[in-house]
């Protein structure tokens, strides 16, 4: 069966920089890599590639984007050469395609740090293919569920989905102040019951990610919404309750992996 997780990559490259806010974010990628296993192909649906129609990476050895600023030279060095895969690049066209969704292959881009950052904690070797599945501009949650159910039409090849974000996404809500805490738990508690609870039927799960809006601190916790996106495409691929979740602070703030399997 393939696996799908929806994942928190932490702010830039600091998680592989040795940053103490990002301590329990790289134990949790580690402890969520020995649960999974090894897939043979990895799907990155990664917070920082958004484009007009659905696009898929299909180079066969893609270098890497270092798509953050300001930081060591160290950061502008990490290496992560893992291989493309240009026949699942292909195939995911094709569920894509079937599903109405227009999408679109792109043999230029390289793996953002969405993709290198969170799996060279986890799968440190990059002996397993990647390709990246990117968000829509329009971000729209209902479209990024559709994407995933596309998804789900793979036939099962021991895939890891891995939709990649940050389930508390405020930059300035890092700061210590009440307002920040209070949403921020709130938020957690309200997409942890909505992501795992078994009770829930899909219609409402469907329903209530769609208009994740009206959770109590969804905006104050996602100003812009494209790192909560990646979660709304795992659930679309797997269409179900997660199995797991694990919660951990990132510099303060609780966030939360989601894994189906």
């Amino acid at each position: 069966m393939n696996k799908v997780a929806y994942i928190a990559h932490g702010g830039g490259p600091l998680p592989l920089l040795g940053d103490q806010g990002h301590v329990e974010m790289v134990a949790a990628l580690k402890r969520l890599a020995k649960t999974i296993g090894k897939p043979d192909a990895i799907v990155v649906v990664s917070a920082h590639w958004e484009l007009q129609v659905p696009t898929v990476t299909n180079a066969a050895a893609p270098s890497l984007l270092y798509d953050y600023y300001g930081f060591p030279a160290e950061a502008y060095e990490i290496q992560y050469p893992a291989l493309g895969a240009p026949q699942l690049a292909n195939d995911i066209f094709s569920v894509l395609t079937q599903a109405g969704l227009n999408p679109a292959l792109d043999d230029d881009r390289d793996f953002d740090h969405g993709l290198f950052v969170p799996l060279k904690l986890m799968y440190p070797a990059a002996d397993i293919p990647c390709v990246q599945l990117s968000l829509l501009k329009s971000l729209s949650s209902e479209s990024h569920l559709k994407m995933g159910e596309a998804l789900s039409h793979l036939d099962d090849r021991n895939l890891l989905i891995l939709g990649s974000g940050l389930s508390f996404h405020n930059l300035k809500g890092f700061g210590v102040n009440e307002q920040s805490v209070e949403e921020n738990l709130q938020f957690e508690e309200w997409i942890n019951h909505t992501v795992t609870s078994p009770d829930m039927g899909e219609v409402e799960r469907a329903s209530r990610l769609i208009d994740w809006e009206s959770a109590p601190g969804a905006r104050f916790c996602h100003p812009r919404e494209e790192h909560l996106l990646p979660l709304h495409v795992c659930y679309g691929a797997a269409g179900r309750s997660a199995t797991e979740a694990d919660q951990f602070e990132i510099m303060g703030r609780k966030v939360s992996n989601f894994l189906w399997q």
